[in-house]
This record gives structure tokens, C-alpha cells and sequence, in this order.
């Protein structure tokens, strides 16, 4: 036996020492509550991996008491499986004695486990694509619109109103396509991923009083927001439908029943999650009742690992950094919080940079009471860290800044600096982030135009787009929507979706188009007595939606989708893509070619989502692969890293930026009554899970809180983007930058994000 046990534990003793002092920490725990707060670049997934194969060993786990890892997505979760086998084999361990499995995935096991308790059976119930769930949520609104005619009322009304009919033709038409269906989608995810029924919150909006001042209309947001989510939730029981919140509630009903319950609870000996900072509250639920001791006696063994300061997600889901601080908060009064702070990605000067801007953004009060970070700074790796080139030596000064006089002038330095490093050293990984994809779009079109940028950058590095990879994904959604406007013209949606295709393509100038889609015909073929259209976008979007029309009678349905991709600009990728859609659907639709028979096989198609785009270069392509230049968002970056990374147009506008009401909705107040409802649900949440009577706040505070939020998230982002870079952190405001992205030649004056002159002091100082 202790031939066997000393190798073993030799190996156990290797892995532990080469793990850093906070990853340590995790390969320590023996049982228990463990909150982990890491910083970027420190190896949560390896010391996850690690901890995961040390507590086996030490629990003897196997097949029937197992410990399980949860992430959010898949790709993580075979990432962390992989690292966690590679050790069990060295081990010599049993690989049955853990599982790796998305938070959803776990929860759809045990409710189908017990179909009979959780409602849901893989038999009788289908999962809704997000396709579907956009189209319940119009149905829902569509139903709520005929059951609740005075709370409608009153939105048209807004905050003045004459009665004039075309005004109310278009508010009617802003109200059905934009704003109800925003506001449904918002609550119906935030209350619903904390636990909360349409009855709770229809509760919630009967007992709330709010003083509002004379200027501010009570529209009952909450009592609406009840209304939309009853009726969603009565349209997905008719169909049978399941959401992503309803697997988790269905597994919090199986272990409802104490005998289940108890059962999982023995199998599973502990929970491990990783992007803890992502969780909802009832999604922390789940794992805190499954990490349970069966029988009470002893502490939960959840071990969750997380960074408050990459919660990027929060303003447009569920997802609430909160909890992850108040679960942090209360493992450090007991002794059980971690900080894994070493982080070996990036060069000293870059770790200064961001431990300078977390620091400068919170104590800058300009998110108001809402402060973006926990503190917590990154620093270098020990003399003797295993990781090979930790904190690698500078390109360059490590950090350089840059105010140039215009957008082209800033992709032009960026176009001679990333040649400069390519001619260096031709395999560096390096990267362009932007804030939205728009500046990606005419990122890549300055760089592969030599007029306007001064020299061929042909002769540089790749540039793999990954913006352009996305809208390949979306031209199957693009084509359904303009053949929709085809096949019937008459319908106000049809003619909406179909001119919100044309504004994305940038082929229509962004314009309110709810004047435009009321009354279709009148729009399209208007009569001698129709006032004509003024405005020069107006005229452009008739004439676009006439040329459309025209192409059903002029060509055979077969030749339809080519011709779309083609009106709609397609470069030589996307339209590949689209002559691989048109060919499947060809011969889907071979014994009936006609454009119903082809719309309903594309429905099926977006709504089954499954088409994959051709690309027009390698599709093995990589993010991160060397001797290339990645464009990408700031978003999608989370989670990797370059060499050198790029962050242009870094403007006050938009980092920290603030919440924007679209001109089209002003009627209704200076407020978006979605972030109102969430920032009002989010309030309750809070207060009840800190079991203290905190009033919700009415719409104008709710307002005010959503824009704080808004501006504590893009700091956090701004953040996630400094920390991509390893060796160079490039960043700059022109001085002069488009109002809007969707029309780049229109500049004016531009202010830098405030953080920009605070860090040049700092790095001069």
C-alpha cells in the first residue's frame, strides 16, 4: 500500500507546488465555503484544475459521490475537463469521480430526472431558441395590448399629446416593436432568474406607491411588466416551451422533495464553479442547495471562484456582480476568502497601467454611489513561478498613449505601428478592441484601402475580423426578413424588420422609422393625395422597399436570395454564404419552389439555428493566433490575450458614456422604461437577500441608478480590455470623432474618456 500512496502523494505534492500562493489556497480546501477572487491573467482555471484533482485524492471521490465543476459555457467547461483528466491520469485516479457541466446543463439533468415533480420532460417539452423566444415575446405583447387598453392608453398619451392621428399611428408602432417588447424581455429574465412569479410581481406593483414630480408620467411600469410576463409565460405552456430560467426552476422543484433532494446531495460531494461574478441569485440557489451536507450538519462545500472587476454582462442580463461581492463579503468574515492577485499575462508597466485605472475609476465618483471594482491589485509572479515568459519584457514602453487629430489619423498610427511590430517580430498575436462593431467595420475598411491609409497594408500581418465571422451568422435572419417584406408588403412588421436589415447594413442612414411603417401602402405607392415625403432617408428607404418588390415579379424565387445579397452589399464571404443557404434551401423546396415554400424552410432554418456561414479565408482561423491581427470587441475579448492589443476611440462619449434615450421614444419621458424596471426588480432582489425593508425606488431614481450601473459596467470593460495585453497597451481618443458610429465621416469635437489624461500623468509622473 505505501508503494502505491508515496508516488501518489509525491505527485500530489508537485501539483500543489506549482500552483502560486492564492491557487494554493484552492488546492488547500478541505471542505466547506471558499470564496476566490482572482485577478485577470492569474490561472483560475488551472488552480481550479488543480484543487479539482488534489480534494479527489484526498476524498477518495468516485463514481457515486463525485465532485462537479460548473461553468457557463460549453467551450469552458471542456477546457477545465481536459486540464482536471490530465491530472487524474497522472494520479492514477478514477476519471468517474468528477463532472464538468454549464450551470444549465445541470439543471436540465436533475429536472429530467424527475419529470413527474419538475414539469418538464425531454419527450414533451422543447427548449426555445432565441429566435422563438423573440417571437413569443411579440405574441405576448400583441395579447397584453387587447387584455389592458387603459395602461396602453396611457403610454400613448406619454407626456403631452394632441390627438393628431399620425402621431398616434407612430407611437402605436413605437410602443408594439420596441418598447414594450424591450421592457418584456428585460423583466421577464431579471424576475424570473431570481425566483420571482408574474403574481410576485404583480404584488410587488399593487403595494407600490412612488411621489413622482408634475413633469413625470405614472405608468405603472411594474403592473405592465406583470402583465407581459403572465402572458409569456402562458404562451410558452400552451407550446410546450421551456426557457434557460425555467430549467433552473424546474430543478429547484425536483429538490424541493427532501428525499430527492437528499439523494443528489449524497452523489455530490462538492460544488466547484468558475465565473462565479456571473451568476443570477436563483442560479446560486441551485448550486448552495446541491453543495449542502444532507443532513444539515455541516457547512456547505461550495468552493466558487469568480472577478467582480470582469462583471461585463450585467447591464443586458440577469447577471449581477452583487452576489458574488456579498458571498465574498461574508466568506472573508470567516476566514475563507482567497485572492489569487500573481498574474504572469502581462509586462509590469501594463499591471501598473490597470491597478492605476481600477484604482482612479472608483474613487473618480463619476458612477455615482455605484462603485465598479472591489479593490484588489494584480501583481507579478514570484522568481520561481512555473509559468514560462511570466510577465514578459515591454514592446516598446510597455504602455503608450495617443490623442490623434482625427479616426483615420488613429487607424493609420495603429496601421504603422502593428507594421513596425510585424517586421520585428513576425509571429506576435496582436489585436484591435473596439467598443462596437460598427468601428471594426471601418476599422478594416481603412486598413484595406491603401489610398486613404498611405501605404499597402497588405504586406503586414492577416487580419482576421471577427465581427465580419458574426454577420456571416446573421444573414439567414437578414434574408427571412426582407423575403418576409417580399411576400407581404402590407404588413407594418414586415416593412420595419425589413428597413431595420437596410439601417444595419448601412445602406439606409439611421432614422426613427415608426413615421414610416404604420400604414405600409400609403408609405410604398402613395396617391395623388398623399403629402410627399420630405426627408432625404425617407425617400432613399422608398426606393430601396419599391426595387425589393420589384424583384419578386422581375425574377424567379430561386434567384431571390443571390439578388438580396447583392442589394444588400454583400462582400465575397457573406455572399458565399448566402449561395450556400440559397442552394440548401433549393433543395429543401425542390418538389414546390415557390416563396412560401421558401420562407418556411428558411423559418425553419433561423429558427432550428443551424447554418454555418462560409468564410471566405482559413476557418480554422483563431482569435489569438500568431502573426496575425484580430479585430474584435471588447466583450468578446474576455478571456483572452495578445502580444499587443489596441484600444482606439476611447471617447468620453462612450467609456463611460450614458444612458440614451432614441429620439422615436421621447414621448414617453427623459427615461427608458426597461433599465427603469430593471433597476427597480434589481432594488427588491437586493434588499430581500439582504433581509432589509429598502423602498424601491420610482422611475426617475430608478433612471438615475440604471445610468450609474451603465457606467460602472463600462469602466469594468475598459478594465477587461487594458488587462488583454501582454507585452504592449496601446490606446487613444482622436480629437475629433463621429456623433454615431453608423455615419463615420460626420465628426465634431471629441472629449477623451476621463481615465486617458489621468493615466498619462501617471505614467509621466
Amino acid at each position: 500500500m505505501t508503494s502505491i500512496l508515496n508516488p501518489r502523494a509525491q505527485l500530489l505534492q508537485t501539483i500543489s507546488e506549482g500552483l502560486r500562493p492564492g491557487q494554493r489556497e484552492l488546492a488547500d480546501w478541505s471542505g466547506g465555503p471558499l470564496a476566490v477572487s482572482a485577478v485577470p491573467g492569474s490561472g483560475k482555471s488551472t488552480g481550479m484544475a488543480a484543487a479539482a484533482a488534489i480534494a479527489i485524492a484526498r476524498h477518495q471521490l468516485h463514481a457515486r459521490r463525485q465532485l462537479v465543476l460548473v461553468t457557463f459555457t460549453r467551450s469552458a467547461a471542456a477546457n477545465l475537463k481536459a486540464k482536471v483528466r490530465q491530472h487524474l491520469r497522472q494520479l492514477n485516479l478514477p476519471l468517474t469521480s468528477f463532472t464538468v457541466q454549464t450551470l444549465h446543463g445541470l439543471a436540465l439533468n436533475i429536472a429530467t430526472r424527475n419529470p413527474e415533480i419538475s414539469g418538464i420532460s425531454l419527450e414533451t417539452t422543447t427548449l426555445i431558441s432565441p429566435n422563438q423566444g423573440h417571437r413569443l415575446i411579440r405574441a405576448a405583447v400583441e395579447q397584453w395590448l387587447g387584455l389592458s387598453p387603459v395602461l396602453y392608453h396611457r403610454l400613448i398619451e406619454g407626456r403631452q399629446f394632441d390627438g393628431e392621428a399620425a402621431e398616434r399611428l407612430r407611437r402605436q408602432s413605437v410602443l408594439r416593436t420596441e418598447v414594450l417588447p424591450s421592457l418584456a424581455y428585460t423583466v421577464i429574465h431579471e424576475a424570473k432568474s431570481s425566483g420571482l412569479l408574474p403574481s410576485d410581481l404583480a404584488t410587488l406593483a399593487q403595494n407600490f406607491t412612488q411621489r413622482l414630480s408634475d413633469d413625470v408620467e405614472d405608468y405603472q411600469v411594474l403592473a405592465i411588466a406583470a402583465g407581459l410576463y403572465e402572458r409569456y409565460q402562458a404562451l410558452l405552456g400552451e407550446r410546450s416551451l421551456i426557457d434557460y430560467d425555467d430549467m433552473i426552476l424546474a430543478a429547484l422543484r425536483v429538490l424541493a422533495d427532501d428525499d430527492i433532494r437528499r439523494l443528489w446531495q449524497t452523489r455530490v460531494f462538492a460544488i466547484f464553479e468558475d465565473e462565479a461574478q456571473d451568476s443570477s441569485p436563483l442560479q446560486t440557489q441551485l448550486l448552495e442547495v446541491l453543495a449542502a451536507d444532507p443532513e444539515g450538519l455541516a457547512p456547505a462545500n461550495l468552493l466558487r471562484v469568480g472577478d467582480p472587476n470582469q462583471a461585463i454582462n450585467s447591464t443586458f442580463t440577469p447577471a449581477d456582480p452583487v452576489f458574488f461581492n456579498q458571498f465574498c463579503d461574508r466568506c472573508q468574515q470567516q476566514g475563507r476568502l482567497a485572492t489569487i492577485e500573481q498574474a504572469g499575462r502581462s509586462t509590469e508597466r501594463i499591471m501598473a497601467a490597470a491597478n492605476f485605472a481600477l484604482d482612479w475609476m472608483n474613487r473618480s465618483g463619476l458612477s455615482g454611489g455605484e462603485q465598479p471594482f472591489r479593490p484588489q491589485a494584480i501583481v507579478p509572479v514570484g522568481p520561481d513561478d512555473p509559468q514560462p515568459q511570466a510577465n514578459p519584457a515591454p514592446l516598446g514602453q510597455g504602455v503608450e498613449l495617443a490623442r490623434p487629430e482625427q479616426v483615420t489619423d488613429t487607424v493609420k498610427r495603429i496601421a504603422a505601428r502593428v507594421m513596425e511590430l510585424f517586421q520585428a517580430e513576425p509571429n506576435l498575436s496582436m489585436a484591435v478592441l473596439v467598443r462596437e462593431n460598427r468601428q471594426g467595420r471601418f476599422l478594416r475598411a481603412l486598413l484595406e484601402d491603401p489610398e486613404r491609409l498611405g501605404f499597402d497594408f497588405s504586406h503586414g500581418p492577416p487580419i482576421y475580423d471577427v465581427g465580419q465571422r458574426d454577420r456571416n451568422n446573421q444573414i439567414p435572419t437578414e434574408m427571412l426578413a426582407l423575403l418576409q417584406f417580399i411576400e407581404r408588403p402590407h404588413s407594418p412588421d414586415a416593412l420595419k424588420a425589413a428597413l431595420r436589415v437596410l439601417v444595419s447594413r448601412d445602406l439606409l442612414p439611421k432614422q426613427d422609422l415608426n413615421p414610416l411603417t404604420p400604414t405600409p401602402e400609403q408609405f410604398l405607392y402613395p396617391g395623388p393625395l398623399e403629402p410627399p415625403l420630405q426627408a432625404e432617408p425617407a425617400i432613399q428607404a422608398r426606393r430601396y422597399c419599391t426595387g425589393l418588390l420589384r424583384s419578386r415579379l422581375e425574377l424567379p424565387p430561386y434567384q431571390l436570395i443571390p439578388f438580396l445579397g447583392l442589394t444588400l452589399s454583400y462582400n465575397q464571404s457573406e455572399l458565399a454564404t448566402a449561395d450556400k443557404l440559397a442552394a440548401r434551401i433549393a433543395q429543401q423546396t425542390a418538389e414546390d419552389s415557390s416563396l412560401a415554400a421558401m420562407l418556411q424552410a428558411l423559418q425553419e432554418i433561423v429558427g432550428s439555428e443551424q447554418f454555418s456561414p462560409i468564410e471566405a479565408e482559413d476557418t480554422e482561423s483563431q482569435y489569438m493566433r500568431p502573426g496575425q491581427l484580430t479585430i474584435i470587441t471588447m466583450h468578446k475579448a474576455k478571456g483572452l490575450d495578445w502580444d499587443a492589443v489596441f484600444l482606439p476611440f476611447l471617447h468620453e462619449r462612450m467609456i463611460p458614456g450614458k444612458v440614451w434615450i432614441p429620439p422615436q421614444m421621447e414621448f414617453l419621458g427623459d427615461f427608458d422604461l426597461a433599465e427603469v424596471a430593471r433597476a427597480q426588480l434589481r432594488a427588491h432582489i437586493h434588499a430581500e437577500h439582504q433581509s432589509q425593508a429598502q423602498p424601491i425606488p420610482d422611475i426617475w431614481d430608478a433612471w438615475q441608478q440604471a445610468g450609474n450601473l451603465k457606467k460602472a459596467e463600462e469602466f469594468r470593460l475598459l478594465y477587461v480590455a487594458m488587462t488583454r495585453a501582454k507585452r504592449l497597451l496601446w490606446m487613444s481618443a482622436a480629437k475629433q470623432a463621429p456623433f454615431s458610429w453608423s455615419n463615420p465621416d460626420n465628426l465634431q469635437a471629441a472629449e477623451p474618456c476621463p481615465l486617458l489624461p489621468a493615466l498619462q500623468r501617471s505614467l509621466k509622473s
